[in-house]
């Protein structure tokens, strides 16, 4: 002790005491801390690699691959304080319990990534697809992992959450490579049906309709006030709309040039005189 009271000694040896006490914890949890990080870097590159080569979404892989590096370094800094003799049993229940509460509070956000990841393992549907879900038609833009965009035909973007997407039954019109067009002619009660039906069938001999399957033609109604015919060719989906607005003017105009008339709805409306009764 010097002539101020400040003894040297004694506190070099707590300092001692502690190294002693805490410097092969401290190191040791270093070491865990630099070990599990490179095994984490490690997974996740190892994880990138399979998702690739399993044609997963490019989207998806970076969110998969970070949760996995983030996971097992959770692990790795639970296991280093542990090295350092603190506690980890209440650390755990802090971080399990904040978990759930920003859970709960995310819970719409955490849906949408949900719904968002389903999406792009499943992929019902691809980018440029035209498509009808959540009561929106249009033209799929990009397909994040919160949301989906959409072009309508009229070129209004909608972005509709993902949630939504997955959780409503989607219409996928450019999934198969064919499509059937599903027409219905009407005729007049007095018209020939034989030459009608010859006349649609002639009408079909366009390029863009397919042989297989082949056309249908055939009386499907007596209306009220016509005899209904259902025209139904297939064609290439590229094709579709095109063939459909053709074959609509066409079969109005080969119908009439026939002498086939396309009749109105009519109703007949009959009126009675009531005479007042004498008083």
């Amino acid at each position: 002790m010097n002539e101020t009271g400040f003894n040297l000694d004694g506190i070099v040896a707590m300092i001692a005491d502690m190294v002693a006490a805490w410097g092969l914890k401290v190191l040791g949890a270093i070491a865990v801390f630099i070990i599990g990080r490179f095994v984490a870097k490690w997974a996740r590159r190892a994880m990138t690699k399979v998702l690739n080569k399993s044609n997963v979404d490019d989207t998806l892989v970076p969110f998969l691959t970070g949760m996995v590096y983030y996971l097992l370094m959770g692990f790795v800094i639970v296991a280093g304080f542990g090295m350092m003799g603190i506690p980890t049993a209440s650390m755990i229940a802090v971080l399990g319990a904040a978990g759930l509460a920003v859970g709960l509070a995310l819970q719409g956000t955490l849906a949408n990534f949900a719904s968002g990841v389903m999406l792009l393992i499943f992929r019902p549907f691809h980018v440029g697809d035209f498509i009808e879900a959540a009561g929106i038609a249009g033209s799929v833009e990009a397909i994040t992992i919160f949301t989906t965009r959409l072009n309508t035909p009229d070129n209004v973007g909608i972005v509709i959450p993902n949630s939504a997407v997955w959780g409503t039954t989607i219409r996928n019109y450019a999934a198969n490579d064919t499509r059937r067009i599903d027409l219905v002619a009407g005729i007049s009660y007095d018209d020939d049906i034989g030459l009608a039906m010859r006349t649609i069938e002639q009408m079909l001999q366009d390029s863009r309709v397919l042989k297989d399957p082949a056309p249908t033609i055939a009386v499907s109604e007596l209306a009220d006030s016509s005899v209904n015919i259902v025209v139904r060719p297939w064609c290439n989906r590229d094709d579709y709309w095109g063939l459909r607005c053709d074959l609509t003017r066409k079969i109005k105009e080969d119908l009439e040039n026939v002498g086939c008339s396309i009749p109105y709805p009519q109703q007949d409306v009959h009126m009675h005189e009531v005479k007042p009764t004498a008083a």
